[in-house]
């Protein structure tokens, strides 16, 4: 055992010389028994925004948490080293986050994606055990055999959890039960100093709250224990429209306060026809707005909210037990499922004849995006360019980033969505490393989630248009972020440590402490500008 631990670290001491060295020797996959390198694979400098293409010096394909203990374990204890580590899981960030320049990306895909349903007690919940590397929708799939599912979602459902469970993980749940993060009763994570720790909030607390958010920064998820609920058979999925920014937030505050009823709360800007084609793709009904988007030189800007609420009812009826004089079981669910609509209905201000409602499956609503993304695939536009912008906006200050951004984008050639809706702030506690706005003297609980989720098509938008929107996205971003407003970025992505403190306020002496404690060479998550660790370029 000595010997092949011996013989492990002389690998590992070689790679790091043809890492350190200005030449490059790795021209081929590595075998350093028992990690296996490759110098790159299709995957590893490439994410979904298409941004940034940082080219890392080898790849690591796991297949047991084991070899990421490894690695870091000898890079952390390496007086030397100045090799960086970056995990990645789907690949779905925006900005490099999940890139190492000349350092060692960890592909956890590669990971057996175990999950283990266990069904709840009385006195104890049901929950899933999975890996970190595993998709949401793997999740789904396997927890609907059990007639169990998450909470909470995202989305897009073709995520890892590790990957999310990094961020935080937000959709329109997220009112009701909190984000991803909030939704977890245990991790296995791999530290920056190599350490296999498992942790929960009684125990290794510190660290299972620093994971949690943590972007990528103080360790690798390699399992995690996500809480489960009974899923409902049936979406009551619906949509109304409106012309007054006004109506449109309070009727999404009128929702989030119905949380016994309502399950799912989001809404969204029509900018122009695109906008409007491009948020009804996925829902499975034909929408009959055609108001005028542009009219005596001006553009009007629509809204549109949807909300769901789960219908429970009997997976399936035997009709032989329903007698001529009943009414069939799912028949009176639907009924009142109805009537639930119609009252929540007559509480909204929404457009005239501008309300929709359809019903379907669970797995459906959840996996909704699925049919935009086979579409965009379709034309040739997923992959491509993605300049999003994703933000967190106080209540106080929805209505001055609203403004802000009309300032600043043009509505006639915006491409995407912009989402917008309330999350509260009790649903996301307070220990974890995710960071929302600051609550203010008056204690706001009502928070938005703001994503300018834009598509940069290379037909019609060249590199240096591309470029002018992401300078436009950091302009918007940097004066929201100012007292006026006191936005905060949700994937953040920031050029100097003087933002990163700004972005962590009061919790950068903990984010600090934390990196000391878990991760003190810093050797994971490029992304943050820590003192001693030279900013990379715009």
């Amino acid at each position: 055992m000595e010997f092949a631990l011996f013989c492990t670290i002389v690998d590992i001491l070689l790679l790091l010389l043809a890492l350190c060295s200005p030449c490059k020797f790795i021209q081929s996959p590595m075998d350093f028994r028992p990690l296996s390198f490759l110098q790159s694979t299709n995957t590893s400098s490439l994410d979904f925004g298409r941004i940034k293409f940082n080219s890392p010096a080898a790849v690591l394909r796991p297949q047991s948490p084991k070899e990421i203990s490894l690695l870091l374990s000898f890079l952390s204890a390496s007086s030397y080293s100045k090799v960086t580590v970056a995990a990645r899981g789907a690949g779905h960030s925006i900005n490099g986050q999940a890139q190492a320049l000349d350092g060692i990306v960890i592909e956890t895909d590669s990971l057996p994606s175990n999950i283990s349903i266990h069904k709840g007690t009385e006195f104890s919940p049901s929950y899933a055990d999975v890996s970190g590397g595993a998709l949401w929708i793997e999740l789904l799939e396997e927890g609907l055999k059990f007639g169990l599912a998450p909470r909470s979602w995202t989305d897009y459902l073709y995520l890892s959890i590790g990957g999310t469970l990094s961020n935080g993980g937000i959709s329109g749940q997220t009112f009701k039960y909190g984000p991803q993060i909030s939704n977890v009763l245990q991790l296995d994570v791999v530290t920056g100093k190599g350490d296999q720790v498992t942790c929960s909030p009684t125990e290794n607390s510190e660290l299972f709250y620093a994971v949690l958010g943590g972007l990528g920064q103080f360790g690798i998820i390699t399992r995690a224990r996500i809480l489960l609920q009974d899923a409902p058979h049936k979406v009551k999925w619906v949509r109304a429209f409106y012309d007054d920014f006004n109506t449109f937030i309070e009727d999404q505050e009128l929702l989030v306060a119905m949380p016994n009823v309502v399950d799912y709360v989001e809404g969204f800007m029509l900018l122009n026809e695109q906008s409007l084609h491009s948020s009804s793709l996925a829902f499975p009904s034909h929408l009959e707005f055609n108001r005028e988007f542009y009219s005596k030189s001006s553009y009007n800007v629509y809204f549109c909210i949807e909300f769901a609420i789960h219908d429970y009812q009997a997976k399936s009826t035997n009709v032989k037990q329903v007698s001529s004089s009943q009414t069939a079981p799912s028949t009176v669910q639907a009924l009142k499922m109805v009537k639930v609509v119609s009252e929540i209905s007559m509480k909204m201000s929404y457009l005239p004849s501008h309300f929709y409602s359809v019903e379907v499956s669970y797995f459906d609503f959840l996996n909704r995006v699925r049919g935009e993304e086979v579409h965009l695939r379709s034309r040739g536009l997923w992959e491509v360019p993605h300049p999003w912008l994703n933000m967190f906006v106080p209540k106080s200050g929805i209505k001055d980033f609203k403004d802000l951004l009309l300032d600043n984008i043009s509505p006639s050639d915006f491409e995407g969505l912009v989402l917008m809706y309330p999350i509260l702030r009790d649903k996301w506690g307070t220990n974890s490393s995710a960071v929302l706005p600051d609550a203010g003297e008056a204690g706001e609980e009502v928070v938005y989630t703001v994503g300018v989720l834009r598509s940069a098509n290379p037909a019609t938008c060249s590199a240096q248009c591309l470029n002018d929107i992401l300078l436009c996205h950091r302009r918007v971003a940097q004066a929201a972020s100012s007292p006026r407003i006191g936005a905060k970025q949700y994937l953040p992505h920031h050029l100097s440590q003087s933002h990163w403190q700004h972005h962590f306020g009061r919790r950068w002496d903990q984010f600090m402490a934390r990196k000391a404690q878990f991760d003190p060479r810093h050797i994971l998550g490029q992304g943050i500008i820590l003192p001693g660790i030279k900013a990379p370029r715009p």
